[in-house]
């Protein structure tokens, strides 16, 4: 969507562009030897005087952090500058025990770049804060656990035109940074966080008064904040009220549903950079060999989409949910390696998307089936030995049962086997429609559709072996 017809019938031109915070995965903080956890319930546990700007502290850069960047960069086809230098951003909340945060402001890793076919502006590296809490009372408490870990912060260029490309923009950088096994960005426990930066215009590639709007912690919000926030400014413009649009912060209320001004948007002048005095400067093409680290990058999500779609024929809908699970996607590519006709591994698709996915959400303490256990039955399937039935009932057992299944014997000795000799169907065929001749009237009468009833009927007189296609057949002969 590159535009908005109004009730009125005007045309509106929506103008986003992204901020992206996610957290680096590293052992200790960006600029101390504090523990990185993010799962620490604790307040103020992972905390040094370095974290908190005591007196005469100084801060040492996190090595890992920068090579997490310069993978990141180099996944986006970014370039990794050479120069860059660390800058102090002053700002006085509660959560930034310095009195400034360490960013990076004129000299960032990276620079350019595109991902999900938006352009991207600078990938730099900073410090993160800490976390006010306001649950215990009519005051704020802080949590320094946070302040300090590693956090990159994207900016994209005002290129996307509507909240799904900004939501399918974010969602693939989670999945990225979890290839590159970087960081998890898991929104819910604000490992990433979205700002948007959102105007209108009624001139196609004209710039409108923009607003921001911070820390939204799920897609879904992701998603409202900008719906919301151009409707609202449409709806500015087609009253007359164009002037009210400002230049300014706002927040996502998420009990309302809408966003709410917070305070005047800052320039890069009210944070006052200037240079870290306390931390080097750092000529990356020197420290580090950027082909080899380019050389042993993990498969992206964008490529993983193409070799699927290319090596096993998968169709797209497929593709899309097994890229963002790589335990699926790894334990097919483990089944494809024993499954060379590609029909048949589609079948084999087929019941991990459907069946093996369902058992996962739904049964507790299920794991993933062996994976000869699963081929085999697989294979037992696709050459008519057992049911659909059959095979979904094994399939189930292997997943849950803590006993290892052979699933040719399990099924012989279940009876599982499918029925395949006419012979043999025949004559339960035949007892089926003698036990319900009410029904064989019906049927010709003309209500063809209780031939399936007469299907099931077999199928529980034979346990689910009995050859579905091979009955049908035996049904239309027999009731001729």
């Amino acid at each position: 969507m590159s535009e908005i017809k109004s009730a009125s019938g005007q045309t509106y031109y929506p103008v986003i562009g992204l901020e992206i915070h996610a957290e680096l995965n590293t052992d200790s903080k960006m600029f101390s030897s504090s523990k990185n956890d993010p799962d620490e319930f604790s307040p103020n546990i992972n905390i040094n005087p370095i974290d908190l700007g005591h007196p005469g502290t100084l801060p040492t850069i996190n090595k890992k952090a920068i090579e997490h960047m310069i993978k990141i960069g180099l996944s986006v086809d970014g370039k990794i500058a050479n120069f860059t230098e660390f800058d102090r951003k002053n700002y006085f909340y509660p959560d930034i025990p310095k009195g400034y945060q360490i960013s990076q402001f004129k000299y960032p890793i990276v620079s350019g770049g595109k991902l999900a076919g938006i352009d991207i502006t600078r990938i730099h590296l900073e410090e993160d804060t800490g976390l006010s809490k306001h649950d215990q009372g009519d005051f704020s408490l802080v949590d320094f656990n946070r302040a300090g870990v590693p956090l990159m912060e994207l900016v994209t260029e005002p290129v996307i035109t509507s909240s799904k490309e900004a939501t399918d923009f974010a969602k693939e950088l989670q999945l990225l940074l979890r290839y590159l096994e970087v960081g998890e960005a898991n929104m819910e426990k604000g490992e990433m966080r979205v700002e948007a930066n959102i105007s209108v215009s009624k001139v196609k590639g004209e710039f409108g008064t923009k607003v921001e709007v911070k820390n939204l912690n799920s897609f879904k919000t992701v998603e409202k904040a900008i719906e919301f926030e151009l409707d609202r400014m449409i709806h500015l413009y087609e009253e007359g009220k164009e002037s009210s649009i400002v230049q300014e912060t706002r927040g996502w209320d998420e009990a309302k549903q809408k966003t709410f001004s917070q305070r005047k948007k800052e320039s890069s002048d009210d944070y006052r950079y200037f240079p870290e005095p306390d931390l080097p400067k750092l000529y990356l093409h020197e420290l580090y060999d950027l082909d080899q680290i380019k050389s042993e990058l993990p498969e992206t999500p964008s490529s993983k989409r193409i070799r699927l779609a290319q090596q096993y024929n998968l169709p797209q809908k497929d593709i899309d949910m097994y890229v963002p699970n790589k335990n699926l996607a790894d334990f097919l590519e483990e089944v494809g390696t024993q499954i060379t006709d590609l029909d048949v591994l589609q079948k084999a698709s087929n019941f991990i998307l459907s069946d093996i996915v369902y058992i996962l959400d739904n049964e507790e303490d299920s794991v993933l089936p062996k994976t000869d256990t699963f081929v085999t039955l697989v294979k037992l399937f696709t050459e008519d030995q057992i049911t659909s039935r059959g095979a979904k009932d094994m399939l189930n057992l292997s997943m849950t049962s803590m006993t290892e299944i052979d699933p040719e014997s399990y099924a012989t000795e279940n009876d599982l086997i499918q029925k395949n000799n006419a012979d043999d169907l025949k004559p339960i065929v035949q007892k089926v429609l003698d036990d319900n001749p009410s029904v064989v009237e019906e049927y010709k009468s003309g209500k063809e559709s209780v031939i399936q009833f007469f299907l099931g009927q077999i199928m529980k007189e034979t346990k689910g072996s009995a050859n579905p296609k091979m009955c049908m057949e035996l049904l239309k002969e027999l009731l001729k």
